[in-house]
């Protein structure tokens, strides 16, 4: 099945012409109304009438994630906010995390790719969509909402946490898809099975899950688990949210790009030089049809490698390979993207500890945990030393922890100078 077969299935010389006229429109309304890339595209010497050709892309500045921190809040928008019905926001410390914004046709946009995703799954208005995506600032509950909406599915809300009802409700009201992250899922099976519910008499039969690294070994064990097939959705908040990829029903080959909104490049992460097509390397992105924050050029930091054979199903789109890794040091837990800078910045508020800290990330059972090692400051550990000072200092570090960065760490203080010696300040010792 195929949502939107017009665009999906264009040839790809008509889809490169397409890309182009949209990518032409999109530099003349950045350099027009965002100042960040006016004074970008001029320090490269750069006006939008120059852009001839998609191959001519390479001679723009990439766009990182610092250019988006140093413009917080509002900087990179290219419409006014008069204009502008939603706002998300990635985590972080105070001005520094991320702000996106959609005017109503962004929105509408939004929820046609994610309703292409749902239908390259076999969703139809008959299926009940169990919603375990995260609703909030974060972009990921909202987008497939309203996707399911869109084809005329039945949608349950539920957002994340909660699993003992969110069993019940599996249950109850035999949702026939399943969206989450995989940790998630596996953590829904592991605490149904516990429960004596055996998750194979489900109704569900199609699970599409994202946010976080995943492989095919843990596709296989949700496939096991609830008896489903599983599917991968890629997204990233600061292009739109889910909906810039997504499996079809052949499966196991690739995630389809909606090209028509989103032009995909592959670049040597170490020297930022363009790679061919088929070559591995880090995916840089470029929004269409974005209108109130469009991004030229994004890095998006995520290692893959595009797939142009044609697929089975009929959609001329760019595949990509599920991501496995990145170039940063980004951390992904349960579905939130944290930095071990955000974890500094929180600690240097903090009186009584040093920056020295150990972020150590595993898993219990299907979930993530996180342990939080921080060295006692040596004035505050000779001169107080106290367990209730050291027991506030857990609970602040904790609070902050979760106020900006919605992780709650089992948190261990530490005496001075432990941690100095450390060769890694983060420790990951999850497979995926």
């Amino acid at each position: 099945m195929i949502y939107n077969e017009e665009f999906e299935t264009l040839p790809r010389e008509a889809l490169k012409a397409l890309q182009l006229k949209r990518l032409q429109q999109t530099l003349q309304r950045v350099y027009h109304t965002v100042g960040y890339y006016k004074k970008s595209l001029s320090a490269a010497g750069i006006s939008p009438q120059g852009i001839g050709s998609l191959q001519d892309l390479n001679k723009i500045p990439f766009t990182t994630r610092d250019d988006l921190r140093g413009n917080y809040p509002f900087g990179l928008f290219s419409v006014p906010m008069s204009n502008i019905v939603r706002l998300h926001a990635s985590t972080g410390t105070s001005g520094r995390s991320s702000v996106f914004s959609y005017t109503r046709r962004d929105i509408e946009t939004w929820t046609e790719l994610t309703a292409r995703c749902l239908v390259a799954a076999g969703v139809t208005k008959n299926d009940i969509v169990h919603n375990a995506f995260a609703y909030g600032l974060l972009p990921g509950g909202l987008g497939l909402h309203y996707g399911t909406e869109k084809i005329g599915a039945s949608v349950i809300p539920m957002s994340d946490g909660n699993t003992k009802r969110q069993i019940l409700l599996l249950q109850d009201f035999g949702p026939t898809v399943l969206c989450s992250t995989p940790s998630y899922a596996l953590h829904l099976a592991l605490e149904g099975q516990a429960q004596g519910v055996d998750m194979k008499t489900l109704q569900l039969r199609v699970g599409i899950f994202g946010a976080e690294l995943w492989s095919d070994v843990t596709r296989d064990a949700i496939e096991e688990a609830f008896g489903i097939r599983a599917l991968n959705i890629f997204g990233i908040s600061e292009m739109m949210g889910p909906g810039i990829a997504c499996e079809c029903l052949e499966g196991r080959h690739g995630m389809h790009i909606f090209e028509d909104h989103f032009l995909v490049e592959t670049i040597n992460p170490k020297t930022g030089e363009p790679l061919p097509e088929g070559d591995e390397g880090e995916l840089v992105f470029t929004s269409l049809t974005k209108e109130a924050f469009p991004l030229v050029r994004y890095r998006s930091g995520d290692i893959s490698r595009l797939i142009t054979e044609p697929c089975r199903c009929g959609r001329t789109h760019v595949r990509m390979e599920r991501v496995l890794k990145r170039c940063d040091d980004m951390l992904t837990i349960r579905g939130i993207n944290i930095f071990p800078g955000q974890v500094e910045a929180i600690l240097q508020e903090i009186e009584g500890v040093e920056a020295d800290y150990q972020l150590i990330v595993d898993k219990a059972g299907a979930l993530d945990t996180v342990e939080l090692h921080v060295e006692v400051g040596e004035k505050f550990f000779a001169e107080a030393g106290g367990v209730k000072e050291l027991q506030a200092i857990e609970k602040r570090i904790v609070k902050d922890m979760k106020d900006y960065l919605s992780i709650s760490p089992r948190v261990r203080l530490v005496a001075p100078q432990t941690l100095r010696q450390k060769e890694s300040k983060v420790i990951d010792k999850r497979t995926i």
